[in-house]
């Protein structure tokens, strides 16, 4: 599990890419709730829906994954979209969720060519790349990703909130000076 100064930490560097006006922010979270390693996403949408999140596509009830992906995202046209998913890496770096600036390329650790989606994303390493990966996402433990999941999930509401409180202090201090 990731420490609380670590998802502090990623939730202020998603706050600095957010858009102002978070209620046009959309939240495309991608994987299945087949494969263990690949439920990041899902895993992750079902913690912004339980939150009371807005603009969430992809939990484990209803995902989005290869085959309807495209259908997913035309849901968001004309908003600003993070992007989720689970990827493979090296063993070092299992583990690890990266925030990155541009658009995600959902399925290519496992050779799928798929468009590029969101304006920014976030991966999560949960297992060793390279050889087997339809094999080696099976077998990836629940508890690792179900953290990670925990700790993208905090990070997102975290920035939200302050995203919020920041624009509500914004139009306080204008009706102040009025």
């Amino acid at each position: 599990m990731k420490s609380r100064k670590e998802i502090d930490a990623m939730s202020h560097q998603l706050e600095a890419l957010l858009p102002s006006d978070v209620s046009k922010v959309a939240f495309l979270c991608i994987g299945t709730d087949r494969s263990t390693g690949d439920s990041l996403g899902p895993l992750v949408g079902r913690y912004l829906k339980r939150r009371g999140i807005p603009n969430v596509i992809g939990t484990l009830h209803d995902p989005c994954h290869a085959q309807n992906l495209q259908e997913c995202t035309d849901l968001f046209n004309g908003m600003f979209v993070v992007a989720i998913d689970a990827c493979l890496g090296k063993s070092t770096s299992i583990g690890d969720i990266r925030l990155k600036n541009g658009p995600l390329k959902p399925g290519a650790g496992v050779g799928k060519d798929l468009p590029p989606v969101g304006d920014i994303h976030f991966k999560g390493i949960v297992n060793v790349g390279g050889f087997m990966e339809y094999f080696v996402l099976q077998n990836t433990r629940l508890a690792l990703v179900d953290d990670m999941a925990t700790a993208i999930g905090r990070a997102i509401c975290g920035a939200i909130r302050r995203k919020k409180l920041s624009i509500m202090a914004e139009v306080a201090c204008g009706l102040e000076r009025r």
